[in-house]
């Protein structure tokens, strides 16, 4: 192979010319996704945090952090859709699998997959990437609805927790897509 040109390496590394598409979305780029500022964290039920990262109501799914700082069962729920995750730091398991998500696991759990989230004891703080794709059903041991979370209700949360944190209700705007 011939060595590279000065042209085309100066062509190489040359951004894009031409304009965006007139009515594409902005990017989200958050340079510190897992900020310390704690107005930032979502609560969703005592020691247990989101912290959104995009809400995509157009499409239906949500991308968060969650944050777990107790040990113990923390839900019971049930997906129609895919779901992806990403753990960050500690590990949790489900009642329901013999598998243990680590630090740097990734997880798929397919349409139709109900589990009951369990943190160990011995984790102080578990952080994992989520990918929830359209709704999350809250249901009891023999699969009956007890409650339910959407791209609408995390978006809901948002705004009433950054209103009283003093961030401001619209802070929520710039995760939604």
């Amino acid at each position: 192979m011939p060595p590279e040109t000065k042209e085309a390496a100066d062509i190489a590394r040359m951004p894009y010319q031409l304009p965006f598409p007139k009515d594409a979305q902005e990017e989200i780029v958050i340079p510190d996704a897992m900020a310390e500022d704690e107005r930032i964290w979502v609560p969703q039920a005592e020691n247990v945090s989101f912290r959104p990262l995009c809400l995509n109501r157009s499409q239906g799914y949500w991308m968060n952090l969650l944050r777990v700082r107790k040990s113990g069962v923390l839900s019971r729920h049930r997906h129609p859709q895919p779901v992806h995750g990403f753990v960050l730091k500690g590990r949790w398991h489900y009642l329901e699998h013999d598998w243990e998500a680590r630090e740097g696991s990734y997880v798929f759990e397919p349409p139709g997959e109900t589990h009951t989230l369990v943190v160990p004891e011995d984790v102080p703080e578990m952080i994992t990437y989520f990918q929830v794709n359209g709704v999350m059903l809250y249901v009891d041991p023999w699969g009956k609805t007890m409650g339910y979370e959407d791209v609408f209700t995390k978006i809901d949360m948002c705004r009433k927790h950054y209103e009283a944190v003093g961030l401001g209700a619209d802070y929520v705007d710039r995760f939604i897509r």
